[in-house]
């Protein structure tokens, strides 16, 4: 039998609500999310009963919910926002008889591992499904660089969510030992997460502008996305393409390292760069490994391009918690 819950997805600026359908260990269907600025709100409740407000004032009473952060402990808090989360309560403060707390980047294993074929869109490697047995690795650049796994079998599907992200950086030319050598001065360690994310943008420019001689006034992550993509400065531009191509390093390493049959890149800013991602030497950078060429040449590499798949991954998950 089917049944209704609250999916939310909880990031620092924005929480975001639908009401979902599950059945079966399943989501078979989605509605239309709500889209709330934390800021606007003193704790997640008062966002919860707004949320509530706008559903003419009933809700189901079962909610899965994914937050950007660690969900283990007695109090959850947001780095980005004010709001904690106490799991004990939270049946008792939104009024609900069960309820299931994932990892945001959690969520987005479960999304891939659930959605539909026409939600994901070949990168480089075989145009060919997903494989329904074996690994798939999951790598979100985003605020930071989300990084998972799927292991799938006959019997179903399992995800592990990691912090692959912090892995060691590994520049691959002088461009990236430059890059490499302009974040030491600040971390004794660089992880690859202070390369490929949002906020890693900032310093592959600037770095650009430093070979070339550039004055350069100095730009936040946003800008630089902003101006990369608006195609009105060449610099930015190829500050996304340089960017690319670490990606396309990473997610070749993470793939080897875990035994991957596929790779899937997620995340809001995938979708934003998924022209300059086949364009700009991603895929040569994902196969280029030495004595396994051939191997990373014949791994599907996809994006994920659903709307909401964090929303959807919430959901799936309490499926699979709560299936039967």
């Amino acid at each position: 039998m089917s049944k209704q819950i609250v999916t939310v997805d909880i990031g620092g600026t924005h929480a975001r609500f639908a009401i979902a359908e599950v059945e079966g260990g399943c989501v078979r269907a989605l509605g239309e999310a709500t889209t709330l600025h934390t800021k606007d709100h003193a704790s997640f409740q008062t966002a919860w009963q707004d949320f509530e407000r706008q559903q003419g004032g009933t809700l189901p009473r079962a909610v899965a919910i994914a937050i950007a952060g660690p969900t283990r402990g007695e109090i959850i808090r947001f780095t980005n926002n004010p709001w904690i989360i106490r799991p004990a309560l939270i049946g008792e403060k939104l009024n609900v008889d069960a309820h299931v707390l994932v990892n945001d980047f959690e969520a987005v294993g479960h999304a891939v591992a659930q959605a539909d074929a026409s939600y994901f869109e070949r990168l480089t490697g075989p145009d060919e499904p997903l494989p329904s047995v074996g690994t798939i690795s999951v790598i979100g650049p985003g605020t930071g660089l989300g990084v998972a796994h799927i292991w799938r079998d006959e019997s179903g599907y399992r995800v592990q969510a990691t912090e692959g992200g912090h892995i060691d950086f590994a520049p691959l030319d002088s461009i990236e030992d430059a890059i490499l050598a302009r974040l030491r001065k600040r971390h004794r360690r660089v992880s690859v997460e202070r390369i490929v994310s949002g906020p890693g943008i900032v310093d592959i420019y600037e770095t650009l502008a430093m070979l070339e001689g550039r004055a350069v006034t100095p730009l936040d992550d946003k800008a630089i996305w902003t101006a990369a993509l608006g195609g009105g400065d060449s610099l930015a531009a190829a500050a996304v393409d340089r960017f690319c191509l670490s990606l396309g390093s990473v997610a070749g390493d993470l793939a080897l390292a875990q035994g991957a049959s596929a790779v899937v890149i997620a995340g809001g800013l995938g979708l934003r760069i998924r022209d300059s991602l086949v364009r700009s030497g991603f895929p040569e950078r994902f196969i280029e490994k030495g004595r396994f060429e051939g191997f990373m040449a014949a791994l599907p590499v996809k994006l994920i391009t659903h709307p909401q798949p964090g929303l959807f991954g919430a959901a799936a998950a309490f499926a699979r918690q709560f299936a039967g």
